[in-house]
């Protein structure tokens, strides 16, 4: 069950034009946590605005009780949370999400993040270096200073490779055509992948054909956060009249696989 608790804000730090790094001591929720997984934070310290945010877990440390988010500033609600100042309280909800299923890992890993998409991933990244798994990670964003896990990322065991839709850095273009490109050239056992949909979207003819386990972790606007809204619902195959069901990408999510999610239609 998530916790809702009071944490403190122990930093707020803008790192581009955009995107926001904010370093919370959780520990009730930490203990709890898993990569893949979000909180839904209160941004304001008032009514405005009403509905809280999900906010996908950057990375989590398990001896401090720290967790970190990156968020992008898009709309009243994050614009708010920008705002807050090292020292406050803040109201958190979570971990919530079945986040990514790491039961039956493989040992040809990709992890591939797109945007914003790629936050999430470094909690997974760290888990499966400290599994010691051969892990080749392509990150891609509009332009160089958006790739915001970089540095981090040089510094772990892992096989990097960038992409940037400008040219501006690495590969010319979207990471997806990062993707294609690698998949002619090396086998993978298993992909973990995030992003916007369009990104997911155009992921799908090209892992077609390719006997790999992927999983999606989904981005999808949610109101409560806890299933009953109903509003962050994905279709999800099965075999009835319709040849898919509904699931919520709050409770169900935000971690599907890709043979089952139905992204477009």
């Amino acid at each position: 069950m998530p916790v809702q608790m009071k944490g403190k804000i122990l930093a707020n730090k803008k790192i581009n034009a955009t995107d926001y790094k904010l370093v919370l001591s959780v520990p009730e929720i930490v203990e709890e946590t898993n990569p893949g997984q979000f909180l839904h934070v209160k941004c304001g310290t008032g009514l405005e605005p009403l509905l809280r945010r999900p906010l996908s877990v950057h990375r989590y440390n398990d001896e401090t009780g720290e967790l970190v988010i990156l968020y992008r500033v898009f709309g009243k609600g994050t614009e708010i949370l920008a705002k807050r100042q090292s020292g406050e309280e803040i109201d958190v909800m979570g971990p919530i999400g079945n986040g990514f299923d790491l039961n039956n890992l493989k040992e040809k890993i990709m992890v591939l993040g797109g945007g914003i998409g790629a936050a999430p991933l470094m909690a997974l990244i760290d888990e499966l270096v400290g599994l010691e798994k051969e892990v080749t990670v392509l990150i891609g964003a509009n332009q160089k200073e958006e790739l915001f896990c970089q540095s981090r990322l040089e510094e772990l065991p892992v096989n990097l490779k960038v992409a940037t839709t400008d040219g501006s850095y690495g590969y010319p273009g979207y990471v997806t055509g990062l993707l294609a490109e690698e998949l002619e050239t090396s086998d993978y056992d298993q992909i973990f992948a995030c992003g916007p949909t369009p990104m997911l979207i155009a992921m799908e003819p090209i892992i077609a054909d390719k006997d790999i386990e992927v999983q999606l972790s989904l981005e999808e606007r949610m109101g409560c956060g806890t299933g009953a809204c109903l509003s962050c619902v994905c279709k999800v195959k099965v075999e009835n009249e319709e040849g898919f069901e509904y699931k919520k990408v709050c409770t169900d999510g935000p971690v599907f696989k890709a043979d089952e999610v139905i992204l477009n239609g």
